[in-house]
């Protein structure tokens, strides 16, 4: 047990985040914020972090007010946080009760229940792959441990000896569906000897308990679940009347841990009556003066919303010199050389490791302990990377097709691609992902031969390229490797295996490339859309017409200046892309171009946009060659744009 002075101090944490919690609802009804999560019957979890030290982590759950505030959020850093202020810890960019605290290794909370598990798991893998001494406690509550990418987490922790713990605060509902019957543990799908039940309304049950899960965790013994049984005394948020479905008998019979540990104190002459009463005048004053004195603050500057979408733009690396050879024999050096540059690089995929090297061989060879085979998980893979980055490692994921995607398309467009933005570049995800992409390799049918590059060109805080040359590789690899974002880069299949002459000078890591010159129309592309577009030029040059072939090779930032001025030039403009037609990035680039005045008025004829329908990719090789464009269907854009 601990001692008096321990236990008026965990007293007095509950009671400070429930002041917070009380103010909080007085400065919503004043319309001084929107939005407001009560985490009031959770304040006992707090104990928790009596077991924790400096270097340990904490993935919160949005009702860990006391937590957090355990691991160094003040009244003030919470206040900002329900008021969305400037001095936030995301300037007003996330919702309130989405904790994060850099000093304090509390990573920032993304709404989709769940998904702080796998990156939890990632930064408890870095720490177990450095010999560190560091713990990770992952917060969640029981509806959540419904979803995949618990389970994920957990059997990644477990695999691997991770030190986890997986914090629950069972309260008995999913906002307003009962739990009962449904969670995992009713239905005996947690592992025994991994899964501890307490008392989360008793702080003193979850200090104990929780010391020798940290314990266990640190000394190598792996994750533990510690299943916290409390009550939620509030609606679940302020959107929500809990009154609508729970009975006048059931919230009268809701345990309060305030309430009670005070009485269990008070009975026991640890305090008075009298010295708690003092303290809830202290408390309600100073949490009322600091709400009020934030209230007064500046929101921020509408003007900087558009800042931390990215980091600051790395030193540019030097242009890669002529190579030829193959691309999958590019991406191959790429890694060889990241993996011999940067100690903290690790590859990690499906099959990556020898003797496989890869379903395509982009790692075979590699031969070092930090390329690691992955589950057949992409949500694992890509929200593991998280993790990793985030502790300061540098992870490079493989998916082996990017038509898998899907699973892990929660991690990519919730935590992955927010992370720098929602915490104002605070936390920083330098993720590299690549994958196989695209058609023209017969036999790929619906779920090998996507060409999806619109789905992630349309995430903010994502950099996507698509290099179709051997030097395009590696100089787009070295340039991720160099930045501070998260990078996907999508690698041709067709092109895989062809082998290419050298190019004819270095190749620059940035911009759009110039494939071919010409004067009379520009044709911008990328992928496998620069062969069809580089066959219809020669075409056409026989006839006397000058293709300029444009190359854009990145995505995201795509070069504007390189296809403006080239539009200048030619006054006619044809856009070239193996992807569907509606939504799409080439649809996306010529709504760009005729939006502006500038090129718009430099056109001689309307653009056109040479695509596939909107159709998938089927199987049989006669039926693909149908959907696909082809270097006729470039060929008649064209001559339409001439006539």
């Amino acid at each position: 047990m601990p001692d008096a002075d321990s236990r008026i101090a965990l007293l007095e944490r509950m009671m400070l985040s429930r002041e917070c919690d009380r103010r909080s609802g007085l400065m919503l009804r004043q319309g001084e914020a929107w939005f407001a999560l009560s985490s009031a019957g959770h304040e006992a979890l707090a104990a928790i972090a009596e077991a924790l030290e400096e270097q340990d982590f904490l993935f919160p759950h949005y009702r860990d007010r006391s937590l957090v505030m355990a691991r160094g959020m003040s009244v003030e850093d919470v206040a900002r946080d329900l008021m969305a202020k400037a001095d936030s810890s995301s300037a007003g960019r996330n919702m309130a009760s989405h904790f994060s605290h850099r000093p304090g290794n509390v990573f920032s909370i993304a709404s989709p229940t769940a998904s702080q598990c796998l990156p939890a798991a990632g930064v408890a893998w870095a720490a177990a792959r450095r010999n560190e001494q560091s713990v990770v406690i992952c917060s969640l509550g029981e509806a959540s441990t419904r979803q995949g990418e618990f389970f994920e987490s957990l059997a990644f922790a477990v695999q691997n000896t991770l030190p986890v713990v997986f914090l629950v605060a069972d309260n008995g509902y999913g906002i307003s569906t009962p739990t009962s019957g449904t969670s995992p543990t009713d239905l005996g799908m947690l592992p025994s000897e991994r899964l501890v039940f307490l008392d989360g309304a008793d702080p003193e049950a979850v200090l104990e308990t929780g010391r020798v899960a940290v314990a266990t965790a640190r000394s190598g013994g792996g994750p533990t679940v510690l299943w916290c049984r409390l009550d939620r005394l509030e609606p679940h948020s302020s959107s929500d009347d809990h009154r609508r479905y729970r009975s006048a008998e059931e919230l009268a019979s809701l345990r309060d841990p305030v309430t009670r540990y005070t009485e269990v104190l008070t009975a026991e002459g640890v305090v008075t009556a009298a010295e708690v009463a003092r303290l809830q005048e202290r408390f309600a004053d100073e949490v009322e003066r600091t709400f009020h004195r934030v209230a007064a603050e500046p929101a921020a500057d509408p003007k900087g919303v558009h800042q931390h979408v990215f980091g600051p733009a790395p030193e540019t690396v030097e242009p890669v010199p002529p190579s030829g050879g193959t691309v999958g024999a590019a991406v191959n050096r790429a890694l060889s050389g990241g993996l011999a540059h940067d100690p903290d690089m690790l590859v990690f995929g499906e099959d990556v490791a020898d003797p496989k090297g890869g379903v395509f061989g982009f790692t075979k060879g590699l031969g070092t302990d930090r390329v690691v085979n992955s589950p057949l998980a992409e949500a694992t893979i890509v929200g593991v990377a998280v993790g990793l980055a985030a502790a300061g490692m540098r992870p490079v994921v493989e998916l082996q097709f990017v038509d898998f995607v899907g699973p892990a398309w929660n991690q990519i467009a919730a935590q992955l691609s927010t992370l720098r933005w929602r915490t104002v570049s605070e936390w920083q995800c330098p993720v590299v992902m690549y994958a196989p992409w695209g058609a023209y390799l017969p036999g790929g049918g619906i779920w090998h031969s996507q060409s999806n590059e619109s789905l992630f060109t349309h995430v903010p805080g994502l950099q996507v390229a698509v290099p179709s040359t051997p030097e395009d590789v590696e100089v787009t690899f070295a340039q991720a490797f160099a930045g501070h974002d998260p990078t996907l880069l999508l690698l041709p299949k067709h092109l895989l295996r062809l082998n290419r002459e050298p190019a004819a000078r270095p190749v620059p890591a940035h911009g759009a490339r110039t494939v071919v010159s010409g004067t009379d129309v520009t044709v911008v592309t990328w992928g496998n859309g620069v062969e069809i577009a580089t066959g219809a030029a020669a075409e056409l040059d026989r006839e006397g017409v000058s293709v300029e072939v444009i190359d854009l090779r990145w995505l995201v930032p795509w070069d504007r200046g390189a296809v403006a001025a080239s539009v200048h030039s030619t006054g006619r403009l044809v856009v070239v892309q193996e992807d569907v037609r509606t939504s799409s990035f080439g649809a996306g680039l010529l709504a760009d171009i005729t939006g502006s005045d500038d090129e718009f008025y430099a056109l001689l004829a309307p653009p056109r946009l040479v695509s596939r329908d909107d159709l998938h990719v089927p199987f049989h090789p006669q039926l693909e060659r149908v959907v696909l464009p082809s270097a006729d269907d470039v060929v008649t854009a064209i001559r339409s744009v001439l006539s």
